[in-house]
């Protein structure tokens, strides 16, 4: 396993830098980076401390200040200690600047401004929270989206990313024996995904999860073939339904989230004629 020391400097809060390192970070096998992160770096003396992080550790540094002033400080200091130092945003932003024929406005964090879209953000979180676990059926049809399927197939952590995505998302628990809530019937707005999970999966992460709570394995909740009829069932009523299904065995959230997306995008262009109006 080859080391290496990886500054991260940021003058937000360092979440882009920060997925876009590990992103291609990820790509590399038998590698572990060091992460030194520096988040909120806009001042000289802010500054000063990364500088001297980087004294002490060198590596490669990645960073998406852009503050002009403060970029040719950290890349002078680079240089001198000759160290790799990455502007990752420079690229696409100048492309941009060439395309749209404006100039960038260089302004700090500028992405999370307190607007009508992080405003709508909260509501979705705000949302999916009270809507967890089949909670709150009464306005289910306020819904962007809503999330069925057996225990542990992944709908509360989907339909929280979701919602850091704007998207209203709601999830109801398919129960042994208990029949869906009475206003799934009624619903017409709200695009509605079945969940679906490899069975033996989901007896060992049922398993841990019985673990977690000290409680034996004797319950019919991780038993095999218990779990098998569930799946089984569960996919038997997406298919009456005629709702979509995503298996999440191998999936993470963010990609059974990714495909959540893309059917509601395509459900919202099916909803349009070719004349822009609705059909």
């Amino acid at each position: 396993m080859k080391e290496f020391h990886l500054h991260l400097v940021s003058d937000a809060t360092g979440e882009t830098i920060n997925s876009v390192a590990r992103a291609c970070v990820i790509q590399f096998d038998d590698v572990r980076p060091i992460e030194h992160f520096w988040n909120l770096v806009r001042t000289d003396r802010q500054l000063d401390l990364v500088l001297e992080g980087i004294r002490d550790n060198h590596g490669l540094v990645m960073f998406t200040l852009v503050d002009e002033t403060l970029r040719r400080r950290l890349q002078d200091f680079c240089r001198e200690m000759q160290v790799p130092c990455i502007p990752v945003l420079d690229p696409l932003i100048n492309a941009l600047a060439a395309f749209l024929g404006v100039e960038s406005q260089r302004q700090p964090g500028r992405q999370h401004v307190l607007d009508a879209e992080y405003f709508s953000r909260i509501d979705a979180v705000d949302f999916a929270l009270s809507h967890d676990d089949g909670q709150s059926n009464w306005d289910l049809h306020e819904a962007d989206v809503v999330l069925i399927g057996v225990s542990r197939s992944s709908k509360t952590p989907t339909c929280i990313y979701l919602a850091n995505r704007g998207i209203k998302a709601a999830n109801i628990p398919l129960v042994p024996g208990s029949p869906l809530p009475a206003e799934v019937d009624l619903l017409t707005r709200p695009l509605i995904v079945g969940l679906t999970k490899d069975p033996d999966r989901l007896v060992q992460i049922r398993r841990n999860r019985l673990k977690l709570l000290n409680q034996g394995e004797g319950s019919s909740y991780a038993d095999p073939e218990v779990v098998r009829s569930e799946v089984q069932e569960a996919r038997r009523l997406f298919s009456r339904r005629g709702w979509p299904v995503i298996d999440v065995s191998r999936r993470s959230i963010e990609e059974t989230a990714a495909e959540i997306m893309m059917l509601l995008a395509r459900r919202q262009s099916a909803s349009f004629s070719p004349e822009g109006k609705k059909t």
